[in-house]
């Protein structure tokens, strides 16, 4: 039964993997959908002042609310999914369930950026590339505006050309 492992952080280009994967599931290609959300861990200072589970039920809140709409978009379909949540580093967090689960593959969307600009902010999906033992199916999102090809938030972007123009 062909497994995939779908991480979700509630973005817009997240949305996309989700559609990509609800389409394969109506053609057969995919028959069993794990959907991943990795919460950051708290700091050390943190975990000294706040308890183990007042921190767990935090990382749940923060998880459930980015997947809200992947599973909205899932249920809508009619595709069961199991969900996870992992703490720690995303990439090898999600590299390391892909191989617990026995996933026959990990499809994730990523933003469109210069290669230039994955390399400095050191990209996400580089990462789970390095650290994957199964394939990676990438789901392009649309084209990235100019100054967000040049690594230039789109807030910033904004910014710059009011104090450019005024």
């Amino acid at each position: 039964m062909p497994t995939l492992l779908l991480p979700c952080d509630g973005s817009a280009e997240a949305l996309l993997a989700v559609r990509h994967v609800i389409a394969e599931v109506r053609r057969g290609s995919a028959h069993q959908v794990h959907l991943v959300n990795v919460q950051p861990p708290f700091s050390a200072y943190v975990a000294r002042h706040v308890g183990p589970d007042a921190r767990m039920d935090a990382h749940r809140e923060r998880a459930e609310a980015a997947l809200a709409g992947s599973r909205s978009l899932l249920d809508a379909a009619g595709v069961p999914c199991q969900v996870h949540l992992e703490i720690g580093d995303k990439a090898r967090c999600i590299a390391s369930l892909a191989g617990r689960l026995g996933c026959e593959r990990i499809v994730l969307a990523t933003a469109r950026r210069s290669g230039l600009v994955r390399f400095v902010a050191n990209s996400l999906t580089s990462r789970i590339l390095e650290h994957s033992t199964v394939p990676v199916e990438i789901i392009n999102s649309k084209p990235a505006g100019a100054l967000q090809r040049l690594g230039i938030p789109a807030s910033v972007g904004a910014g710059l050309t009011l104090l450019w123009i005024t």
